[in-house]
């Protein structure tokens, strides 16, 4: 007959090595930002370079559907507190100084091939993906907010409040930096669609054009390939995958 003192130590001893297991492959999955987001059998590929398109001859003044549809998608709540509450797109006003002609533009992310806020993360936090999407992973993001500097754009965000209500689909936290990802989680479970821009378009003002700059019949393409197209501050040759017409 088994020592009762043996089996009692077997069974701590076999819970111990399983909780150890459980220790060691959690920061494994955290550490892929990609890994958490996108479903396990589809892969994150060169092939497609999402990028978008913005007609600001057809962006109405006063309209903020994009930016709704924006706080919507992502849970951007604010503490009506516009110095710090978190904005992922905003409208510009631009006033030509030679011609005086206002124009109003969205602003966002840029997505640039060569983003700037990514060569100065101490940790890698900002990073491109393969199919030019550039994101944050909040897990190792440490608040340093070097990239919030970087961006010529202004176009980050840092989370200064406890937030107490979160969507599965766009998780944010306290003390991290955040910006426009493309609505990632819609893109890597098969959309091929933005909220902001299928806000646009629920307006009737179709000013943005979101798809794959890799394929010629996507909407993106199409509207780049029907009016000339322009990178804002183009001499800093950061190749943004977001592009502006109409001014």
């Amino acid at each position: 007959m088994k020592n009762k003192h043996t089996i009692s130590r077997r069974n701590f001893l076999v819970k111990s090595i399983a909780a150890l297991s459980v220790i060691y492959v959690v920061p494994d999955i955290f550490s892929n930002a990609s890994a958490v987001t996108k479903p396990p059998n589809i892969e994150v590929s060169s092939k497609t370079r999402w990028g978008m398109s913005i007609d600001v001859d057809k962006c109405v003044d006063g309209c903020t559907s994009c930016i709704d549809a924006c706080a919507d998608e992502n849970g951007l709540y604010g503490f009506d507190r516009p110095e710090t509450d978190s904005q992922w797109i905003r409208k510009l006003t631009l006033k030509d100084i030679k011609t005086e002609k206002i124009t109003v533009l969205p602003m966002l992310c840029q997505h640039c091939e060569n983003p700037p806020c990514c060569d100065v993360c101490p940790t890698g936090a900002s990073f491109r993906r393969v199919d030019g999407i550039v994101m944050v992973n909040q897990h190792t993001c440490i608040g340093c907010r070097y990239c919030m500097l970087a961006c010529p754009f202004k176009a980050r965000s840092f989370v200064h409040e406890n937030l107490t209500e979160q969507l599965t689909n766009s998780p944010r936290g306290k003390g991290c930096v955040e910006s426009c990802n493309f609505c990632v989680n819609k893109i890597d479970n098969g959309s091929d669609s933005t909220a902001c821009e299928e806000a646009c378009m629920k307006e009737g003002h179709n000013a943005i054009s979101f798809g794959d700059l890799n394929d010629p019949k996507s909407r993106v393409s199409i509207a780049i390939s029907k009016k000339p197209n322009r990178r804002l501050r183009a001499d800093l040759k950061l190749k943004q995958t977001v592009t502006y017409s109409g001014f």
